[in-house]
């Protein structure tokens, strides 16, 4: 399996991996790729399926433009975004790469085909340019969730860095084959993980890249923790983590008779999470996890392992947690999706579920057999969960969903702590099963906001007004 810890967790920014990270990276990789633009003329981008349905409320639209000119999820300042985009439709005009100047109006350079879908992903899009000779160069591409993106007939999506890998020394394709090397070889399945990074990166380079990937994560939470105000999009979702974080940690009297509850300790784990997922919904700078849809849930759990689990070692904890929940997630894109538009929520936020229970399980020192079974219930009880976002914001339900899911990992990872590691269902059984529910999922349900939450709120909103 070709994939690192780093294509699982990327630094980039909100609202979407699939709808905002992988288009940017899909723009600009188009026209690296057709270097020089020396003679370029113009340049279009269409959206297809999912991508034109809710691109608007995922900032699709925003994402093309940046990666157009020249801008990274990982590298864009997010307090730069409006201004920048601003100053293109003021000024009529695209600088490409940073570089070339084009011609640019939103009518004629950005389309949206809410009715159609294209073939290989309900994300697709296609972009054109145009050269001063008249000729024109098209590509498709498709974001299949994670910010990871595929061209049209490539077999796999590339990996973040664009990279290949040497071989590795513990390959897996199933969680079966992962155990199964570490029967023979006696490691752990974080040990295991590593000695694959390890063709790549030096334990030095592993370790720092992780713990910038953990720093990050921090950031975030507190800066979600710490902002009020509203969210933007038009529904006017007020952010609740600040006032909440503030009310758990307010320590009169008066307060303490209404906040202290004996599950205090979930509920900041939720609040943690919901942070996140705010900053996400408001365009700041998170990290996918894996996907930013589900991007709160990693980092609650992460978090409560540091503080509330009182580790030793909490560096070496957090390591190990997160080369295990890539593991799981690796698992889970090769032999289902991480994709909302592919198989719905369940690949997003079960993933992720199931990522942060088997971590912690890791993180805590248990067996491979007991993070197996950990990261099998996160999964279990997420199949079938719809994507449905109201709006197409990643707002409704998603953030209070993240805070839910990091609950339910926490969960997960107790009961298969409490036990020997022996369970009925196995891993493989599950993500084949969340597959076969996507696969059979109607499209209004997947990303679509044609469903669900999605249709039903908005129709009794309107019909009350």
């Amino acid at each position: 399996m070709d994939m690192s810890v780093f294509d699982l967790f990327k630094i980039g920014i909100g609202p979407s991996s699939s709808h905002t990270v992988g288009p940017m990276v899909a723009a600009r990789r188009f026209l690296l790729d057709n270097a020089p633009l020396d003679d370029v003329t113009a340049v279009t981008a269409e959206l297809y399926g999912s991508l034109a349905l809710t691109g608007v409320g995922h900032a699709t639209d925003k994402a093309v433009l940046l990666g157009l000119m020249g801008e990274t999820p990982q590298d864009v300042d997010p307090a730069s975004v409006d201004q920048q985009l601003a100053q293109a439709e003021a000024s009529g005009q695209l600088r490409l790469l940073g570089s070339r100047v084009v011609p640019f109006r939103r009518a004629d350079h950005l389309l949206f085909h809410m009715t159609e879908s294209l073939a290989e992903h309900p994300n697709g899009m296609r972009f054109t340019l145009t050269r001063q000779d008249g000729s024109s160069t098209s590509k498709v591409y498709y974001s299949v969730g994670g910010g990871f993106i595929r061209a049209e007939g490539e077999q796999a999506a590339a990996p973040a860095d664009g990279a290949t890998t040497p071989a590795r020394p513990y390959p897996f394709d199933t969680m079966a084959q992962l155990l199964a090397h570490g029967e023979r070889s006696g490691l752990s399945i974080p040990q295991m993980l590593r000695a694959n990074e390890n063709v790549r990166y030096s334990d030095a380079e592993l370790d720092a890249g992780m713990d910038r990937i953990w720093q990050v994560m921090r950031d975030c939470i507190a800066h979600g923790l710490s902002t009020p105000g509203q969210l933007p999009g038009g529904l006017n979702v007020k952010r609740r983590a600040a006032k909440l974080w503030q009310q758990a940690n307010d320590k009169s009297a008066a307060a303490k008779a209404v906040n202290d509850l004996p599950h205090d300790a979930l509920h900041q784990v939720s609040l943690y999470a919901m942070a996140v997922n705010e900053e996400n919904a408001a365009g700041g700078r998170v990290v996918t996890a894996p996907t930013n849809g589900a991007a709160g849930i990693i980092p609650a759990v992460l978090r409560y392992y540091a503080e509330d689990c009182k580790p030793a070692d909490p560096a070496t904890g957090v390591r190990n947690f997160l080369l295990t929940a890539a593991a799981i997630g690796m698992l889970c894109k090769r032999n289902a999706s991480i994709s909302g538009a592919e198989i719905g929520c369940q690949g997003e936020v079960g993933v992720a579920c199931a990522m942060a229970a088997a971590g912690l399980v890791a993180a805590l020192g248990g067996t491979n057999q007991q993070i197996e079974n950990a990261a099998e219930i996160g999964i279990e009880h997420h199949l079938g969960m719809t994507c449905d976002p109201i709006g197409g914001l990643v707002q409704i339900p998603c953030i209070e969903r993240n805070g839910m899911g990091a609950v339910k990992a926490i969960t997960a990872a107790s009961l298969a702590l409490k036990g020997d590691g022996t369970h009925f269902v196995s891993l493989d059984e599950v993500i084949e099963t969340m597959r076969q529910t996507g696969a059979d999922m109607q499209a209004k349900y997947k990303e679509t906001s044609l469903g669900g939450l999605a249709i039903h709120v908005i129709t009794v909103n309107h019909a009350a007004c």
